[in-house]
């Protein structure tokens, strides 16, 4: 986990607001995406299914540096 960062948006809000939510899982979204794309401000959006949140899909986005994550969420209107 260390080659990754995270935010201070990220660890004081998004952690606290979605308290369900892992570290771990937004790191395996990044490694092992569905789907990437590129976002405003050069920002990068990655999703994947996570097993532990029922099969949801999750979506993380990511600094330009695509190792820095800045937020995280379910995201329920996916599709491929």
């Amino acid at each position: 986990m260390s080659k990754y960062k995270f935010t201070p948006y990220f660890e004081n809000n998004i952690l606290l607001k979605r308290s369900y939510l892992k570290k771990e899982w937004c790191i395996q979204v990044i490694e092992n995406p569905i789907k990437i794309e590129l976002q405003e401000n050069n920002r990068f959006r990655f999703w994947g299914k996570i097993e532990e949140l029922e099969g949801k899909t999750l979506r993380v986005i990511t600094l330009e540096d695509k190792i820095t994550i800045h937020n995280a969420f379910p995201d329920r209107r996916f599709k491929l």
